[in-house]
């Protein structure tokens, strides 16, 4: 008997005597009836096909492809499209499908019937490929073996036909964005190019790039106020040197007027006079100047009227002197007039001079400003004009690509395999159903086995009888066929003996 649900080995092998039988009963049932099914049953068919995604002629290192995306990605939503109510309604129209049920069903069930007959899977990547999947498998399984393979068929080209059309779709898509993002692009870099050259404008002459050469100016330009000062300083002490001659000429000029020319004593003051306006004239002038070898030659002169009679020849000269000034006072009057006007021009020279200096210093000065701001109108010019190229460059890219598309040397599905013709059923198969039903014949016998081992309450052995009446074996009663039998079988081992308990009064 079973113990808590248990059943020993003797259990089983007690039960297994006596109701062996069962086991290849309910095989041969079994089997009978699967083999009767593969007769009975509708039989399906299978048409399969494969289709290899091949990849672009042109490297993708040139063009770039229009889908990067994984193919197990892009198969998930190619065969949501393909496998649509519209398309499947197609087919269903096209081949004529579900003629009995047209009236019965509606089309929708009917779709939704081909969708369950259709499945379509990825194929395991190669090796070496980086887990990209090298294409996917379609099968078709109707009641038809010549239908199975003409929705296959129409299947396949659906989604070839939609890889293309997608492909084209999606560079065309590029194509047109790109565009609309480049002309944006262009407006904006135009607004920036147009700011910097305003900028530009505005700001000359303090731009960054301007600054070494203000610079170099700006010592130029102290170059030639260090200059123009030393010759306004020159063309100041010549004048104060032609103003003194001037005046000791005039004085001797007078003196001469007034007859000084006759006293001995006024021709030596007139000598000395000479001589130092010599001394003046050689701290300035080389000996070799005109003006020093005119005075030498006066004094000259003079020296010989000295050493002549001058009291006879003064009148004379005293007489001419009146009548007509000195061509000497008309010269030193003459460049006293033009020291100031060389004066008059040196000082508008250094003034001009200063004001230029003043103007390099205000834009050396505004220049740090002036960089700042002109760093963040080229950093945003730099930016638009980053954007303007590489938009320029996916432009380019995705143009290349859309040709490439349109030579259908991009990446194509290509059927490996036509859709096959299925000769046999693919449902319901003997090779499974026979071998199905005699495993599941010995699994029912098993079963039942079990269960007659689990219903039995009898008991045969003394832990039967103590498990079961809770009372000690006292002995064991042979039955007579155990002592027919020769009392061969020891006590306790057989079911031929009978137990005498102990019973509570």
């Amino acid at each position: 008997m079973a113990r808590n649900g248990e059943i020993s080995v003797t259990d089983a092998k007690r039960v297994l005597r006596k109701y062996w039988w069962l086991l290849p009963l309910n095989a041969v049932v079994l089997g009978s009836l699967g083999y009767v099914a593969t007769l009975v049953l509708p039989k399906k068919y299978t048409s399969e096909t494969t289709v290899l995604a091949q990849q672009p002629v042109v490297s993708s290192d040139y063009v770039k492809p229009v889908e990067t995306d994984d193919l197990s990605i892009r198969l998930a939503s190619m065969k949501a499209e393909v496998l649509s109510a519209p398309q499947l309604q197609q087919i269903i129209e096209k081949l004529n499908l579900y003629v009995d049920q047209r009236g019965k069903t509606s089309m929708d069930d009917l779709v939704g019937q081909l969708q369950k007959a259709v499945d379509v899977k990825a194929l395991e990547p190669m090796p070496g490929t980086g887990g990209r999947a090298p294409g996917f498998h379609v099968s078709v399984t109707f009641n038809q073996p010549q239908l199975a393979q003409q929705i296959c068929a129409e299947i396949t080209k659906m989604f070839t036909e939609q890889n293309a059309q997608r492909n084209m779709e999606h560079a065309k898509l590029t194509t047109d964005f790109m565009g609309q993002e480049l002309q944006v692009a262009k407006a904006k870099l135009d607004d920036q190019d147009g700011k910097l050259a305003q900028f530009k404008k505005q700001y000359l002459g303090t731009l960054p790039e301007e600054e070494q050469s203000n610079l170099s100016l700006l010592e130029g330009m102290n170059t030639q106020l260090a200059a123009a000062t030393q010759a306004l300083s020159r063309a100041q002490e010549d004048k104060a040197i032609n103003e003194t001659l001037l005046a000791q000429q005039e004085a001797n000029w007078k003196a001469t007027l007034s007859g000084g020319l006759q006293n001995p004593d006024t021709m030596e003051q007139q000598l000395a006079s000479l001589q130092e306006q010599l001394s003046l004239m050689l701290l300035r002038y080389t000996p070799e100047h005109p003006d020093v070898l005119k005075l030498k030659s006066q004094i000259e002169a003079l020296k010989r009227r000295m050493a002549e009679d001058p009291v006879a020849k003064a009148p004379v000269e005293s007489s001419v002197a009146k009548l007509h000034e000195p061509a000497q006072l008309q010269q030193l009057r003459t460049r006293v007039k033009q020291d100031d006007l060389n004066i008059a021009d040196l000082a508008k020279g250094q003034n001009r001079i200063q004001d230029q200096i003043r103007v390099l210093e205000g834009r050396v000065q505004a220049s740090p400003v002036v960089e700042q701001k002109y760093k963040e109108l080229t950093r945003d010019h730099d930016t638009a004009q980053q954007i303007y190229n590489d938009l320029l460059r996916k432009q380019s890219d995705s143009s290349m690509a859309k040709d490439l598309q349109h030579q259908q040397e991009s990446e194509v599905f290509s059927i490996l395999d036509p859709a096959s013709y299925p000769s046999a059923p693919s449902f319901p198969k003997l090779i499974l159903f026979l071998p199905g039903g005699l495993v599941a014949g010995l699994a029912l016998g098993f079963g039942i086995l079990y269960l007659i081992a689990f219903l039995d309450k009898a008991m045969y052995s003394e832990r039967d009888v103590e498990l079961s009446l809770k009372l000690p074996v006292l002995t064991m009663v042979p039955a007579f066929s155990a002592l027919k039998e020769g009392g061969a079988k020891k006590r306790g081992n057989s079911p031929n003996y009978k137990a005498a308990v102990a019973v509570k009064v």
